[in-house]
């Protein structure tokens, strides 16, 4: 029987799942990205698991399309280099013997096979975020980004990225192993690029409009760790609530 106090506790924790940090951001607990490919027959299952898992506010789930499965006969519309060079910072650093799709890695430090849903289901419910204060400001010139001082806990170091992200894109698939099918792919990654260093201080960046990527995109803000020049763990991300 739920009563009246069981239901009462459900909004809250339902309220809870994602902390607001200001009328246009929201601060998620995990960061989910899928290294993924058109050209991949394995990838539709994790792709459809993203797409879930970016409806969820508690999730900054982000896909990246590789290019090195190019050669069966598609070439991937949305893959970038970068990404591939990003998901080999994490194979070193996470002591993984190759790449593959879809691959999964949870707050850069949890790898995960995309298209299991219960291991990934299990590795967001056991992560977590630092408490560090961070914002992002939208208005006509451009975005500002701030964030601390940190709670007592958090530590100095990392760095904080800016990605620019597509809402979604739905791509017909002419060639290759996924012939024929029509996927739908969101929260698609187009640039990542550094703001600076977190020093545990209050901090503040600047992007102007004229630096941004284009109309239509959405961005978020992640702080994360270097392993000798390799991704690390990511320990506080924010997402500005509406594309510009």
């Amino acid at each position: 029987m739920i009563t009246r106090a069981t239901a009462f506790l459900a909004l809250v924790l339902a309220a809870c799942v994602a902390i607001p940090a200001s009328a246009e951001t929201l601060r998620p607990r995990a960061v989910a990205e899928l290294f993924t490919s058109q050209g991949c027959s394995s990838c539709p299952p994790a792709d459809r698991l993203w797409n879930e898992l970016a409806e969820r506010p508690d999730v900054l789930a982000l896909m990246l399309p590789v290019d090195y499965w190019d050669y069966l006969g598609w070439k991937d519309t949305l893959a970038r280099p970068e990404h591939h060079t990003r998901q080999r910072g994490y194979m070193r650093a996470l002591r993984e013997r190759s790449v593959y799709t879809p691959q999964g890695v949870i707050n850069g430090t949890k790898s995960v096979v995309g298209s299991r849903r219960d291991a990934v289901i299990r590795a967001l419910a056991g992560a977590g975020l630092e408490d560090i204060a961070l914002d992002i400001v939208a208005d006509t010139d451009g975005i500002t980004i701030t964030a601390g001082p940190g709670a007592g806990h958090s530590r100095s170091g990392g760095t904080f990225w800016l990605v620019t992200y597509l809402a979604a894109e739905t791509v017909a698939i002419g060639r290759g192993e996924n012939t024929g099918r029509t996927i739908t792919y969101t929260n698609v990654v187009r640039d990542i690029r550094p703001l600076g260093s977190w020093t545990g201080e209050a901090v503040s960046f600047r992007v102007p409009r004229s630096e941004m990527a284009g109309k239509g995109l959405r961005y978020a803000v992640i702080l994360q760790d270097d392993r000798d020049g390799r991704p690390g763990e990511i320990r506080a991300a924010a997402v500005l609530a509406e594309a510009l």
